[in-house]
């Protein structure tokens, strides 16, 4: 590719190999993602577990196996090692159709909370957590934004959108979250101290 962002064909060859398997779901998985130490993978399936990995092994460090019903996506908190918060712990975040988000600790493999009072029992599709580490946003089918506080599992906020929310995201400073509704709406909600 060049300078402008594009990328070219160089005319080598695509490989079909991959450099590692981690083969431990039973169905389909829905996403990956990096700890913030790029030391441990997490990926989530249909099959209902989350799994964590890590490079050295091809075998799960972790096998999360409590929600009820399939993990649409995952994410890291951004703490603990090689994060811009490394004095809060690590935290796994899942989500899943069974309208639940569980917080895991990933040292010793528990779930430490589990959100779900905000979702009006529909499945969430989206997870993000603030840039400081302390809140978790999550969006559900049914247009329920939820804000979460990180460390004791309470619902600090809640925004009734119409339509269904996809995806959330936290703006660099931790002052506004979006979410982005079926109806063609995205919302912005600010957060005040």
């Amino acid at each position: 590719g060049g300078d402008d962002g594009v990328a070219t064909d160089t005319g080598t060859p695509l490989s079909t190999e991959s450099l590692r398997a981690f083969i431990g779901h039973t169905d389909e998985v829905n996403t990956v993602t990096w700890s913030p130490s790029r030391e441990l993978l997490a990926s989530c399936s249909d099959d209902c577990t989350a799994k964590v990995w890590k490079l050295q092994s091809s075998a799960p460090l972790l096998d999360l196996r409590q929600h009820t019903k399939e993990i649409y996506t995952t994410t890291w908190t951004p703490t603990g090692e090689g994060s811009a918060n490394p004095s809060l712990p690590l935290r796994l975040v899942t989500a899943s159709f069974d309208s639940t988000v569980k917080l895991w600790d990933v040292e010793v493999g528990m779930c430490v909370h589990t959100l779900a009072r905000g979702n009006n029992n529909q499945p969430v599709y989206g997870i993000a957590c603030s840039p400081d580490g302390r809140y978790l946003a999550s969006g559900s089918l049914g247009g329920n934004l939820c804000i979460w506080s990180m460390s004791d599992g309470n619902m600090v906020r809640k925004f009734q959108g119409t339509g269904d929310i996809y995806d959330v995201a936290w703006s660099s400073t931790g002052m506004f979250c979006a979410a982005c509704f079926s109806s063609g709406k995205v919302a912005l909600l600010e957060m005040r101290a």
